[in-house]
């Protein structure tokens, strides 16, 4: 046998994204060369008002962000049964939980004694109990008060009554979606399964956690989401960074109940691609998803990149950005092309996109335009508003 023949199959340096859901190949397929990609010419317009008053963001506050459940992170963040998670994105004091029994929970991050926040730091932590720091004060991981110090103190205290307040919560597609408001009727209807198959189809109720950073921005939450819903801007803010491979013409758009998925052939793309080889296909084709409300899933070869758009006022937007890959990297390499793609792509977003709305944001509120145009190649965001806006009118 020759020494070709014996030679080992070279392993690869990490575990690419490579399944895709029948619908997501049913898309790839609808994708057309370059020069034969029509690109729509519109007129629309939006008025300025929408990024820059506090009437407009109080009715979002009421008719959306607390009247139906919203992605408040990933699955990942709670892996492991007994372990809990403070998370505070929203301008409300949350704490997700993941019981001995792995059922998420979700609670209002308030002592039942006096109020103070049981996690104060929005990291994991393992136990079987959270501790008030103030006088100790214990719950169980499903909010039930367990422990109580110097209990006969208190006269007619009835510890099934101070059990954490709960929050509507499930756990879906990889995201643990909860009701913000606990007297709110809960509404659940924005998850269709077939976000659910997408979203398991790359892996992200098992991936692997590589990064996490957070960024507080002072822009509309809107204006902060409107890149990641067209590629006008890849090309041109892009130019010295990642423009160069992606092409400048529009995606192919399908709607997931409300929910958006966006794919487009990068700079490479060729119509051959659309045999979809057993190779990595997300080296020439990306998958942009506005999932509703406020969360962008974007595909790259090795990695996926999540944000969750959280609005906190008119001009106030924390961002928590995550990078998912398939598996840890076991390699020297791997490692390697991991931390060049989080050091790349914090660029890209932190440098690039971010400071971009900033700037939009900082032009609306000075009154320099009353409406704001959108071009062909902006077209999805008239699809996201017309959405949001039928949310505002119910």
């Amino acid at each position: 046998m020759s020494a070709t023949a014996m030679k080992a199959p070279t392993k690869p340096l990490v575990q690419t994204l490579t399944m895709l859901s029948p619908s997501q190949i049913a898309a790839i397929r609808k994708i057309p060369a370059h020069d034969a990609a029509a690109v729509p010419s519109i007129e629309a317009r939006r008025p300025a008002s929408i990024f820059t008053t506090q009437a407009r963001y109080d009715l979002e506050q009421a008719k959306v962000f607390r009247k139906r459940a919203v992605p408040v992170t990933l699955s990942v963040m709670v892996t492991e049964p007994g372990t809990a998670i403070a998370h505070d994105g929203y301008g409300v004091p949350l704490l997700i939980t993941r019981d001995r029994d792995g059922q998420v929970h979700a609670f209002l991050n308030v002592c039942q004694h006096k109020g103070s926040k049981l996690l104060k730091d929005c990291e994991p932590v393992k136990g079987t109990r959270l501790v008030c720091p103030y006088h100790a004060w214990t719950f169980g991981l499903d909010g039930k008060l367990v422990g109580v110090p110097r209990q006969e103190t208190f006269v007619n205290l009835d510890k099934a009554a101070r059990n954490l307040k709960a929050l509507p919560a499930r756990e879906f597609g990889g995201f643990l979606w909860v009701m913000l408001d606990k007297d709110a009727e809960p509404d659940f209807s924005s998850l269709v399964p077939e976000l659910a198959e997408d979203m398991e189809a790359f892996d992200i109720p098992t991936a692997h956690l590589y990064g996490h950073k957070t960024f507080h921005l002072t822009a509309n939450w809107k204006l902060v989401q409107e890149p990641f819903l067209e590629g006008y801007h890849v090309t041109r803010l892009h130019a010295q960074s990642i423009g160069a491979l992606y092409a400048d013409v529009p995606n192919v758009v399908d709607h997931l109940g409300p929910h958006i998925r966006q794919i487009s052939g990068k700079a490479n793309f060729t119509p051959a691609d659309l045999d979809l080889p057993d190779e990595n296909v997300h080296k020439t084709v990306t998958h942009a998803y506005l999932i509703f409300p406020n969360t962008v899933v974007v595909t790259s070869p090795y990695y996926l990149s999540v944000m969750f758009v959280m609005p906190n006022a008119v001009n106030r937007t924390t961002v928590d950005y995550f990078m998912l890959t398939r598996a840890p990297a076991d390699n020297p390499k791997g490692e390697a092309l991991y931390t060049r793609s989080y050091e790349m792509i914090l660029n890209v977003f932190g440098n690039e996109d971010y400071p971009a709305a900033e700037n939009a944001h900082a032009g609306l509120e000075a009154g320099g335009l009353e409406e704001v145009v959108y071009s062909g190649l902006e077209a999805t965001i008239l699809d996201y508003y017309e959405e949001l806006e039928r949310c505002l009118a119910a």
